[in-house]
């Protein structure tokens, strides 16, 4: 935790600040920027951007226009424009590193953007963290209503505006929901304008959070901020078995830790024979049945004898392939599988000791029942007879 809120309590116990993503301080948020250009003085003449970033409930981020050129920071409660209203939000990014960020994410600078209006009184924040309040109940009621009009559709979060006017409910689904009912329900259930908005699942996973089969956070919920598709192909390239239960993650889709390292396996492969590469040997023909890049060995077998294979260097691959361009065939696979083996003579080595299986089963030593007498009673007088 980043902020002083968060810290142990007296008594021993972490006191947490309750925001749910909405942390003052901005230190223990998701997806928080560092403004690396917070302790730069701008050149003369030039004024400070008049952009500011500004974030909402959980990861959703917007950008302002400061037009007033009201004094802002990281960590400020502001009121925005909104479509109708006005929304309340915490400052995440001000000065040039906002025209960085625009830039990356395709956001034109022009006046179309909104606006902030102020920095939020005390009476807009009570508005606000009183309708925040309310959420996890609304939600709760909502998923009742969507399962008594049998509507197939998971509600997974909601979000209210910073004026309370407006309700925003975030969704998925397989098909295309007619949720008129519903709107009209809740509606009337909650008298507040309500706002349906479908999103994908690895957005769901994204607002929700949680932890990962490697034990940290999950991405899309920390740093991970656009979504690339990921394929099966992915997973192929890095030899992986394509076991949909591992390489899954908990919104359901492939995980997005595919794509990190697929760029160095794709430029290893670029030195690696094809996969469908076939071997002509006088003993029949050969395939390609598994590519190991990291120790760069492949594994042949004849196409009448594919039980059996023989493992073969990348650079003896290479060389025969070259071979058998000018219509020649090598005598076997066994001869080159034979060189690697004598090459690697690998010793292993029992460092603690307990090399053997049956260390346990060898009869124990039978000990000396009899007892030595140390006293000095038991010593013998020199001069006994």
């Amino acid at each position: 935790m980043g902020c002083s809120s968060c810290s142990t309590g007296g008594d021993g116990q972490p006191r947490g600040c309750k925001n749910n993503g909405t942390c003052g301080t901005d230190g223990c948020n998701k997806l928080t920027v560092f403004d690396w250009l917070s302790n730069m003085a701008l050149p003369n003449g030039q004024k400070p951007f008049d952009c500011v970033e500004v974030r909402f409930k959980n990861s959703r981020k917007e950008f302002f226009k400061n037009a007033d050129n009201t004094p802002l920071s990281i960590g400020d409660v502001v009121a925005t424009q909104s479509k109708s209203g006005h929304d309340v939000g915490i400052v995440t990014l001000t000065g040039e590193l906002v025209k960085v960020q625009m830039k990356r994410k395709k956001v034109s600078d022009d006046k179309t953007l909104p606006k902030i209006y102020r920095k939020a009184t005390q009476r807009d924040i009570d508005v606000w963290q009183k309708s925040r309040s309310k959420e996890e109940e609304i939600k709760k009621r909502a998923r009742e209503i969507a399962i008594s009009l049998n509507l197939q559709m998971k509600l997974s979060d909601v979000e209210f505006q910073g004026d309370g006017s407006k309700a925003t409910f975030y969704y998925t689904a397989e098909d295309r929901v007619d949720f008129r009912q519903l709107i009209k329900d809740m509606a009337r259930a909650f008298t507040t304008r309500i706002e349906m908005r479908q999103i994908g699942y690895r957005q769901e996973a994204q607002r929700l959070g949680g932890i990962g089969s490697c034990g940290r956070e999950l991405c899309c919920s920390t740093w991970l901020s656009d979504f690339r598709s990921v394929s099966t192909a992915s997973a192929r390239y890095q030899q992986l078995a394509l076991n949909p239960q591992k390489l899954a993650g908990q919104c359901g889709k492939l995980k997005c830790c595919l794509n990190y390292e697929l760029d160095t396996y794709l430029e290893a492969l670029k030195d690696f024979p094809p996969q469908d590469s076939r071997l002509l040997t006088k003993k029949g023909l050969a395939f390609c049945q598994k590519t190991d890049i990291f120790k760069e060995t492949l594994w042949f077998s004849y196409k009448d004898d594919p039980a059996t294979w023989h493992a073969l260097k990348k650079d003896q691959v290479l060389k025969i392939l070259e071979i058998n361009k000018t219509n020649e065939k090598v005598d076997s696979l066994e001869e080159y599988a034979q060189e690697n083996m004598e090459d690697e003579s690998t010793v292993f080595e029992n460092v603690v000791g307990q090399d053997s299986l049956t260390r346990f089963d060898r009869p124990k030593k039978r000990r000396n029942k009899k007892r030595r007498n140390k006293g000095p009673k038991a010593k013998a007088s020199p001069n006994a007879k």
